[in-house]
């Protein structure tokens, strides 16, 4: 089981998820493979646009080809589905306008993902400031969560918390001219338990490690990696910032 793996190394130090978007990437296996060298703990594969079909069970068969770590979807809408990856991230967008995000598109997945036979981890998805700027909060229809009122971040993921979703994801969205704020991560991280996964924006190491220690477990980055960053740097940034949180 994916999530009883994530669990279990999460308990020991916080980890890196690599995002690749097979509609922004020529090479996700060799991507994939630098990632791996580099020591990400999973791949995640999804994109808000473009990304079906056989572009996307292409994608997911050639990092699977490459790399011995678990292949995670991250489904904008029924096309990010693929029976070959090894796990989907069954997102319910709460804090969207539009209902389609928070059960709708839920409902029309579930009897596809079940004779899919892949693994599911039902996981809240919050979208952050600046979010709305994002590709991720317009396809939404998002109502980003405000920075000056971190305890609605914290409302929504107690809220989670109680509804039985798995993880949270805070999410500022791919590109954002800056992360989840660190007030937020700290909101949310003193109401939950449940594994908590920050991405977007963060460009840098050292923005990654500050997010460990504001509570985040588990870091994703995409597009930072796809620009050149070193994979290694982030790891090694993150995992010693797990260390100095305790």
């Amino acid at each position: 089981m994916i999530y009883e793996q994530i669990l279990e190394k999460i308990r020991k130090t916080a980890l890196h998820f690599t995002l690749i978007d097979p509609d922004e990437t020529t090479d996700p296996g060799n991507m994939a493979g630098e990632a791996y060298d580099g020591g990400t703990d999973a791949i995640l594969v999804g994109g808000t646009v473009g990304v079906q079909g056989e572009v996307l069970d292409a994608a997911v068969k050639e990092i699977k080809d490459n790399v011995k770590l678990p292949v995670i979807l991250f489904p904008s809408d029924l096309s990010g589905l693929s029976p070959h990856a090894d796990a989907v991230l069954f997102l319910s967008l709460l804090n969207s306008r539009n209902p389609y995000y928070i059960s709708g598109v839920q409902a029309l997945a579930a009897p596809i993902i079940a004779r899919m036979g892949i693994e599911v981890i039902s996981t809240a998805y919050l979208i952050t400031e600046p979010g709305g700027e994002t590709a991720a909060g317009w396809v939404g229809d998002a109502r980003p969560l405000p920075v000056r009122k971190p305890q609605l971040s914290a409302a929504y993921a107690l809220a989670a918390t109680y509804m039985g979703f798995k993880m949270i994801y805070l999410e500022a969205g791919s590109g954002a001219r800056y992360p989840v704020d660190d007030r937020i991560v700290s909101s949310v991280r003193s109401v939950t338990g449940l594994p908590l996964m920050v991405g977007g924006g963060i460009r840098s190491p050292e923005v990654a490690a500050e997010k460990v220690l504001m509570g985040a477990d588990i870091i994703v980055t995409g597009t930072a990696v796809e620009n050149g960053a070193d994979v290694g740097e982030f790891v090694r940034a993150i995992r010693e910032a797990r260390e100095r949180r305790g």
